[in-house]
């Protein structure tokens, strides 16, 4: 069997040296000279391998400060219990993403962007309304220090929310989110039924995240029903994957 690569060869060291902890989150790499003293190559096989790790998002190259290994402190996702703190009475403002991120009001903020629109037929049925059936499209991109850290596209009846302060993208971000705003209607969620996939995240999903390549991201279709009525259709959450921990918890 022919040798490997030396550039995978090259990058299966730096990889290991990842994991076991020896290279960690924040540390800078050797540079490329040394790199390629310490496995005798030449500085275009250094880059392939640097590369490779990149693509991989376990690095990242900054202007003027070399390559380091990317820090990802995750969020965690608690999934059973999340909507129901949210639901209590706020000492102060907060959401279901300012208690995943641990952030304050003040370090929160949404890119927002609402338009009217109807129904297909994948809507119709998460919804189990009528193809066509108006709706108020909701895209936000979430922000923790600064930082896109969640992109959510989510749906509500128009003949729910239209001309109400819920359609109005200048009162957001709403202390409670979507769940306060339901609950502000007379509608106050009963259940939330959430499914959750993995895949590769669009072009724009990793623009707008400023995701790595080869990062994929989870994205989750939500529910949230009051009684036997589906009150918003959330398609999709997207997280980088790389950025979150889901955490399940289930009484027996």
């Amino acid at each position: 069997m022919p040798d490997r690569p030396a550039y995978l060869r090259i990058a299966d060291t730096l990889r290991e040296g990842i994991r076991d902890g020896s290279l960690p989150q924040g540390a800078r790499l050797p540079t490329m000279a040394e790199l390629c003293d310490i496995h005798g190559v030449s500085e275009i096989v250094v880059r392939q391998a640097v590369a490779l790790l990149r693509q991989q998002g376990l690095v990242e190259t900054r202007r003027g400060g070399g390559t380091v290994v990317r820090v990802v402190p995750p969020a965690r996702r608690v999934a059973m219990d999340r909507y129901r703190a949210v639901t209590r009475p706020m000492a102060v403002p907060e959401t279901t993403f300012t208690r995943d991120q641990r952030i304050t009001w003040e370090e929160y903020r949404l890119d927002k962007e609402f338009t009217r629109v109807r129904a297909d037929d994948d809507l119709g049925a998460l919804f189990e309304l009528p193809t066509g059936t108006e709706l108020l499209r909701r895209r936000f991109v979430f922000y923790a220090r600064g930082e896109p850290q969640q992109i959510s596209v989510n749906f509500l009846p128009w003949d729910l929310v239209g001309d109400t302060p819920v359609s109005d993208p200048g009162r957001e971000p709403w202390p409670g989110g979507t769940l306060a705003q339901l609950a502000y209607l007379g509608h106050p969620p009963t259940r939330v039924e959430e499914a959750v996939r993995s895949r590769m995240p669009t072009p724009e999903e990793a623009e707008a995240l400023r995701m790595t390549g080869g990062v994929p991201v989870l994205a989750i279709t939500r529910r949230m029903l009051a009684g036997a009525g589906v009150m918003e259709v959330c398609r999709d959450i997207v997280l980088p994957a790389d950025r979150v921990v889901l955490d399940y918890s289930i009484d027996l």
